[in-house]
């Protein structure tokens, strides 16, 4: 409401467009520019766009198609017609839902190909929005990306007369059909696109001038850059298509930023305050792994890094990801992999980028500590899709950590009776506070989680594991009553 009303007052009169005034921000946590991020950035979906987003979702969330075709089958080819009986139902009641008599066409006809552009676009749409919102579609994208790496096996993609794979619509490709790509190379682009928080310590003013200067950047390029090919309204979507991005970044990587300050603030790895020790040893209270306390202070700083990098370049992982689902010359083999049968494929794009970024975070340190093993493509991670939301989970693990510790703060500055408990329960709100990170940063990176060094331990998706395995384990906490009551609820967020 704050910064609403801040916006409302600024005036145009007092701030002069000027490099001093429209510099970008030097502490950006963007490490590569706005003209290649925007490759992988969606555009935002417009008003007609979000109307058949509803009906792709709609269709995929009473779809039992993955429940159907991901079972065990006499022969592939009964399998491969029971998928095409699932998509072109699907499709069918797509064009149904739209044009009636169209619908009633094609069921007599049955030539898909005709509406090639059509599908193309309403699953580009899905995809768009999904990629622009991780918490959105948690079941429906995961039917949809099954349903359309489907119909693009050879043998289905020849019986439907089409490709249903079209290419998402990033701010990238859109400025370049339009021939402006050059307005992402403007120099007030970062000013413009820029994400205003209310920040603590930050001043009503502060805000205002915020504001101010980014109204006046975006009314810069608008008017710089719009012409009878790329109009004003374009453009906008294009700077807040860029701006959704950039408070993607900041809600998802600052409660991994909050964890590494928590950890630099509350341990050092030189010296150990008495009975904090992060020390580990393997057989004792469920530790796989056996760490010095220096040695497990950098490896919970190592592994909270590579998740913040990872995070910082979700959209272009995700991006890679769906390329590999949707490739037709790399198939998925049904497996039972422990926990029933899933699509196990391999993910040559996503794992080499992976590669580069646990290299590049690699380089960034003295010694890197533990594996280097990445899985992709087996038991364990079977597919790119699982890769993407393995790693859409860390914000929801740390999240609430980072809620829980904050909100304690505020309530116990208003509450008297409630600090009186937690100084005869806990010792202090300080006390409090570090047995709970003490906790966290022992237990959520000691390998535990499986029950072999293969699947958990010390590798790079192990380590995740380990702190899933945490989470599982809060209820036996002794704070786990502090969770509850600063408003804790789950880990899982709002699961639809």
């Amino acid at each position: 409401k704050e910064v609403k009303s801040a916006s409302e007052d600024a005036s145009d009169s007092d701030t002069e467009i000027d490099d001093t005034e429209l510099k970008g921000d030097p502490g950006s946590l963007h490490k590569s520019s706005v003209l290649s991020r925007s490759k992988y950035i969606p555009l935002r979906l417009s008003l007609a766009e979000r109307k058949m987003l509803r009906l792709v979702e709609s269709a995929m969330k009473c779809s039992e198609y993955t429940t159907n075709v991901d079972s065990k089958f006499k022969n592939e080819a009964k399998r491969t017609h029971k998928m095409l009986q699932g998509i072109t139902g699907v499709l069918h009641g797509l064009v149904m839902s739209c044009n009636y008599e169209a619908g009633q066409r094609l069921a007599e006809e049955k030539d898909f190909g005709n509406y090639e552009n059509y599908f193309q676009s309403q699953f580009e749409i899905a995809r768009r929005h999904k990629i622009m919102n991780p918490e959105k579609m948690r079941a429906e994208y995961g039917k949809l990306v099954y349903l359309m790496a489907d119909a693009m096996k050879p043998e289905v993609k020849d019986s439907l007369g089409f490709d249903v794979k079209g290419d998402l619509m990033t701010v990238y490709k859109f400025l370049e059909e339009k021939g402006e790509t050059e307005l992402l190379e403007d120099k007030y682009i970062e000013v413009a696109t820029e994400e205003i928080l209310a920040t603590k310590g930050k001043s009503r003013s502060e805000i205002q001038q915020q504001i101010k200067r980014k109204e006046k950047a975006v009314k810069y390029i608008k008017e710089k850059y719009a012409n009878h090919n790329l109009d004003a309204e374009d453009i906008h979507l294009c700077l807040y298509s860029i701006c959704d991005n950039n408070s993607f970044l900041n809600s998802n990587r600052l409660p991994v930023d909050k964890m590494i300050d928590y950890l630099r603030e509350y341990f050092n790895p030189t010296s150990i305050k008495t009975g904090y020790s992060l020390a580990i040893v393997s057989g004792e209270d469920g530790a796989r792994l056996s760490h010095s306390h220096e040695r497990q202070y950098y490896f919970a700083l190592q592994s909270l890094t590579l998740w913040r990098d990872i995070l910082d370049d979700m959209f272009r992982l995700w991006s890679l990801a769906e390329e590999d689902l949707l490739s037709s010359t790399i198939q998925y083999s049904l497996k039972d992999t422990g926990q029933g049968q899933q699509r196990v494929q391999q993910s040559p794009k996503t794992y080499r980028a992976m590669q580069a970024l646990l290299q590049r975070v690699q380089a960034s340190v003295d010694t890197w500590i533990g594996s280097s093993m990445i899985h992709l493509g087996d038991h364990n991670v079977p597919n790119a899709l699982n890769f993407i939301d393995k790693y859409t989970q860390v914000p929801r693990i740390l999240g609430p950590i980072v809620v829980c510790l904050e909100n304690l703060e505020k309530m116990v500055d208003a509450d008297e009776n409630l600090e009186s408990f937690i100084d005869k329960s806990f010792g202090g709100l300080e006390t409090l506070k570090r047995d709970i990170l003490y906790d966290f940063f022992k237990s959520a990176f000691d390998g535990s989680g499986a029950s072999n060094f293969y699947d958990a331990g010390s590798c790079i998706d192990g380590r995740l594991t380990s702190a899933w395995n945490w989470c599982q384990s809060l209820p036996d906490k002794e704070f786990y009553c502090i969770f509850k009551l600063t408003g804790f609820t789950g880990f899982d967020g709002d699961f639809r």
